[in-house]
């Protein structure tokens, strides 16, 4: 089994996401992330990461509003964002 998370630096705010999320094969299904932010704060950016039993984590996509989103290549295709606007919102949708 493994993991896709958020990166999460130290900050004011809170990160809210789900404990789990079922999924069902061959569907898309929604990773929620959202980022409670405090007065001046301010998401510049969300990195996912996947996190397997044992293994190193790897970076799955980033999501900034400057440069865009970029997904790694065996994911390319695969992960897209779901919501637009502020990150807030930094939920991405994970394809079939």
């Amino acid at each position: 089994m493994s993991h896709l998370v958020p990166s999460v630096p130290a900050g004011g705010g809170r990160v809210e996401v789900p404990r789990s999320v079922t999924a069902v094969l061959g569907q898309d299904v929604v990773l929620p992330c959202r980022y409670l932010a405090q007065e001046q704060e301010q998401v510049v950016q969300v990195t996912w990461l996947k996190r397997g039993p044992g293994a190193v984590a790897t970076e799955v996509a980033v999501l900034n509003p400057q440069h865009g989103e970029h997904v790694q290549e065996p994911f390319a295709g695969r992960v897209l964002r779901h919501g637009h606007g502020d990150l807030e919102d930094g939920a991405i949708v994970l394809r079939n």
